[in-house]
C-alpha cells in the first residue's frame, strides 16, 4: 500500500512543476500596466462568454422576446469589438492564460 501512496504523491508532484521552458512571472516595471489590463480583459471576456452562453439558452427555450434578442446580441457585439479594440491598443495578442496542469482558462 505505502508504494501506491508514494506513486500518487510523485505523480502529484511532477504535476506541479511548471513546464519545462514555461516562462516566469515578469515582473518589469513597464509591464505592470500591461499586465494588469491583461487580467481585466480576460475577466470581461470570460464573463462576455458567460453571458452569451446564458443568452442562448434563454433563446432556445422561448424566454427572451425579438427585441431582447436583438438588444443582447447588439450588447455582446459591441462588448467583443471593444475588447479586441482594447487588446490591439494595449498589444495583447492572446486572452488566453495558461493554468499549468489545469489547462488554458478560455476555450
Amino acid at each position: 500500500m505505502p508504494e501506491i501512496a508514494s506513486d500518487f504523491l510523485v505523480e502529484f508532484a511532477t504535476a506541479l512543476e511548471p513546464p519545462r521552458g514555461a516562462s516566469r512571472v515578469n515582473i518589469d516595471p513597464e509591464k505592470v500596466e500591461q499586465g494588469l489590463v491583461k487580467l481585466v480583459l480576460v475577466i470581461v471576456e470570460l464573463l462576455r462568454q458567460l453571458l452569451e452562453r446564458q443568452a442562448i439558452r434563454r433563446m432556445e427555450a422561448g424566454t427572451l422576446m425579438g427585441e431582447e434578442i436583438d438588444r443582447l446580441g447588439t450588447t455582446l457585439m459591441r462588448l467583443e469589438e471593444r475588447i479586441k479594440a482594447l487588446q490591439k491598443h494595449f498589444q495583447i495578442e492572446d486572452l488566453n492564460i495558461n493554468l499549468g496542469p489545469l489547462g488554458k482558462l478560455i476555450d
